[in-house]
């Protein structure tokens, strides 16, 4: 193989994303290239005029198997790899492949579907014309059409090396993604599965993820770290969430949204989170989104300032008409009416991002070398999980605002502690190596009156103290999961202090 930039006359086209293909075809074809297609892409060409030749006609033999073995010939292969023996060359080819992840995520999938749609000749073509990328030009994007074209009208039918080789790295990682994912499918279901199921609760032997750069960041956490957005493809999440308005989104930003929405999502009622550095330095929920907005505000004003927001309702002119009023980095909705967009147009930096909610399996986290994975925490939590240790029960009230509390005490850094009143964070206490520290902030922060809120941590009590410390900032009752060595001295300090507790089994470290 020989570098080359010589013109290109031959071009095979076997594409099941047919996007811009027709238009794509017919630049080719007016630069004078024989085009070569298969199945439905040359009935679709056909169809459009434009002239094209079948396969068989190159191989001499008719689509066998329902077409399954169309492209695996000799005089296919030999062309793309530009051997000898009188087969005449291939000089582009234009592939993409059959939308396996697509159909394994469809709902209820057969298992002998799934493994339809696993391709076979169009692996082979791709690899044949990227190990050739001297002299054959290899196409598997509809993102490269334009481009392509552009450059081959500029010079005379031909690519640049430059542009072949880059061709070629594409192709390799999108043969390689594509294994990845059947790999990663198969070992997660057999032949016996039916419908479609993974295995509950395993880890795959080997993990693979396959993830499409979507955005380059500005910078990363600081200025001086470089950084990117990449996609699962889904169209789901944060990573595929859709901005309407606004300066590009941040390395921070993103971060900070995927805690405003993942917050959010805890509730059922109309609520707000105002997130700052991933904390929420204040959330409500109320009869009506600005109703929640306005009660969330009140918790921590001056933190709320060039805060990120999630909400789990659209958002509407009502609740635009409080938010506008601050400045704000991010606003996290699954909608914006168009009163909504109306208002928030006049704030040209503010960005307005429609995420669509997913449940989320896994969280990764990198480590050196390697990679941290475990289930997500969305374990709900149960009636049987209450349990009430203390001579006092809670009231009625007091369990609803507990309960309140736990869900937002969830998304705060450990060690945690939340004061809330009536569905309204009082005083948050995130992030402090010790859980009486946390206690102590959580009442430093409050802007509102502390006495008759409730308490939320995150995890057990290993001392008296943090009991001690929330009692004296005037809570009444406290929810956290139980499990120290210490829970009868604490439990005994509750009681002696007039204060009602309830164990809830499980606890919620967020590091």
């Amino acid at each position: 193989m020989s570098a080359s930039s010589s013109r290109i006359q031959r071009a095979i086209l076997s594409v099941t994303d047919k996007i811009g293909l027709v238009d794509f075809a017919r630049k080719l074809s007016a630069l004078g290239i024989e085009l070569i297609s298969t199945g439905g892409t040359a009935k679709l060409l056909r169809e459009s005029d434009v002239k094209v030749k079948d396969i068989s006609e190159l191989t001499g033999f008719p689509e066998m198997l329902d077409g399954r073995v169309k492209t695996l010939h000799p005089k296919v292969h030999g062309g793309i790899l530009h051997r000898e023996h009188g087969i005449a060359a291939i000089d582009m080819v234009v592939v993409n492949l059959y939308a396996f992840e697509k159909t394994a995520a469809k709902p209820g999938v057969a298992f002998e579907e799934v493994i339809e749609n696993i391709d076979i000749g169009g692996p082979s073509m791709i690899r044949s014309a990227a190990k050739n990328f001297n002299d054959v030009a290899i196409v598997t994007s509809p993102s490269d059409y334009d481009s392509i074209a552009d450059e081959l009208s500029r010079l005379a039918g031909s690519l640049s090396h430059e542009t072949k080789w880059r061709l070629a790295q594409k192709a390799f990682a999108t043969t390689a993604a594509y294994d990845a994912a059947i790999a990663s499918t198969l070992e997660r279901v057999g032949p016996e599965s039916f419908p479609l199921q993974p295995e509950a609760g395993s880890f795959p032997p080997i993990l693979r993820f396959t993830f499409h750069k979507t955005l380059d960041l500005r910078y990363g956490e600081n200025p001086h770290q470089k950084a990117a957005m990449y996609s699962d493809g889904s169209g789901v999440g944060v990573a595929n969430a859709h901005q309407l308005q606004g300066k590009e989104l941040s390395y921070n930003n993103i971060v900070d949204l995927q805690a405003a929405w993942d917050l959010a999502q805890e509730f059922d009622e109309p609520v707000v989170a105002i997130i700052k550095h991933t904390n929420p330095c204040g959330t409500a929920t109320g009869k009506t989104l600005a109703e929640a907005y306005k009660r969330a505000l009140e918790c921590d004003p001056v933190s709320a300032f060039g805060g990120v927001i999630g909400v789990n309702r659209p958002i509407d002119a009502e609740a635009a008409e409080e938010m506008h009023k601050l400045f704000l980095e991010v606003i996290a909705a699954p909608a914006f009416d168009d009163a909504a967009k109306a208002k928030f147009a006049t704030k040209k930096n503010l960005r307005l991002v429609e995420v669509k909610a997913v449940n989320q399996k896994w969280v990764l986290k990198n480590v050196s070398g390697g990679m941290l994975v475990q289930d997500s925490d969305v374990r709900p939590l149960r009636d049987d999980d209450l349990k009430v240790v203390t001579k006092r029960a809670p009231t009625p009230e007091e369990t609803r605002t507990l309960l309140f509390a736990w869900k937002v005490c969830k998304h705060v850094k450990s060690n945690a502690i939340v004061y809330a009143r009536d569905g309204q964070t009082v005083g948050v206490g995130a992030g402090q190596m010790s859980r009486v520290d946390s206690a102590k902030i959580g009442a430093m922060k409050a802007q509102l009156p502390l006495s008759g809120t409730v308490a939320a941590s995150d995890a057990f009590f290993p001392f008296p103290d943090g009991v001690e410390e929330i009692a004296k900032a005037g809570a009444t009752a406290i929810i956290q999961p139980g499990g120290s060595q210490r829970d009868p001295e604490v439990i005994a300090a509750a009681d002696r202090l007039g204060l009602a507790m309830l164990f809830t089994g499980v606890r919620h470290f967020r590091h």
